[in-house]
């Protein structure tokens, strides 16, 4: 990990521009590379490998499959998605509850759209929408781990809110920990005319999963819309509709 200097830079990457996958059950679009889909230059951006922003149909999802060596952070914004993994842990995730799992040196898991029968078989179809994020560790070969945390109570105040943090500053604050003491990830539920200001690091990611906000210096952004911060930060980010952002804050880069 590296903390280099290097030049100001505001990055806006459109949501018809990420990569897709498509299939019967699924809608997924990746802001990096991800799966079959390669580019070079587009492998990350700070910590941050993976951001996923996946819809997918009740009674499907996710087979059991390995991971290892990556904080993987889960965040739902429409209906739930059931989580379980060899280690035995098991639960289901819905808007307003962040959860975080350790893959370490290694652990199977399967993530699901099990509406069908958390509803008792009465038939409810409602998709689940949720971002998936993954950063690299601060060391490999971890004991894999898992940890979920409602926070919905502090996004109802509007401003940015820890959700996911290792960095020492949100020692006690509302927010799971994760492996990585350079990294953060916030995230604010925001009404028309509501702002907050983003904060100042090496590296920041902004993504508008939902709704449409107006960047300081950079303009209207919709649903599915990032923005990638190098040596910058401080900007105010404001709702032109209700919208929900996701930022990650990052202290350092891959080497």
């Amino acid at each position: 990990m590296t903390q280099a200097t290097l030049p100001p830079a505001v990055d806006v990457r459109r949501a018809a521009d990420r990569f897709a996958t498509r299939i019967d059950w699924l809608d997924s679009k990746h802001s990096f590379s991800f799966s079959r889909h390669y580019d070079p230059a587009n492998t990350h951006h700070g910590l941050l490998l993976v951001n996923n922003d996946d819809t997918v149909k009740a009674g499907a999802g996710f087979e059991t499959h390995p991971h290892q060596d990556m904080e993987i952070v889960t965040w739902v914004l429409q209906g739930s998605l059931v989580h379980q993994d060899s280690t035995g842990h098991s639960g289901v995730i819905y808007p307003g509850l962040a959860q975080r799992m350790s893959a370490g040196a290694g652990i199977l898991h399967s993530e699901k759209n099990d509406a069908w029968r958390l509803q008792g078989g009465a038939g409810h179809d409602e998709p689940v929408h949720f971002v998936q994020m993954w950063v690299v560790p601060d060391e490999n070969g971890i004991t894999p781990g898992y940890e979920q945390l409602e926070i919905g109570d502090e996004l109802l105040r509007g401003g940015l809110v820890p959700v996911a943090s290792g960095m020492a500053e949100h020692d006690g604050a509302a927010a799971i920990r994760i492996r990585n003491k350079y990294a953060a990830l916030h995230a604010a539920r925001l009404q028309p005319g509501q702002s907050v200001q983003l904060p100042e690091a090496p590296f920041l990611h902004l993504f508008v999963p939902r709704g449409g906000v107006t960047l300081e210096g950079a303009g209207a952004l919709a649903a599915g819309d990032a923005v990638r911060f190098t040596a910058t930060g401080g900007q105010r980010v404001t709702a032109s509709e209700p919208a929900e952002i996701l930022v990650w804050e990052m202290h350092a880069g891959l080497g």
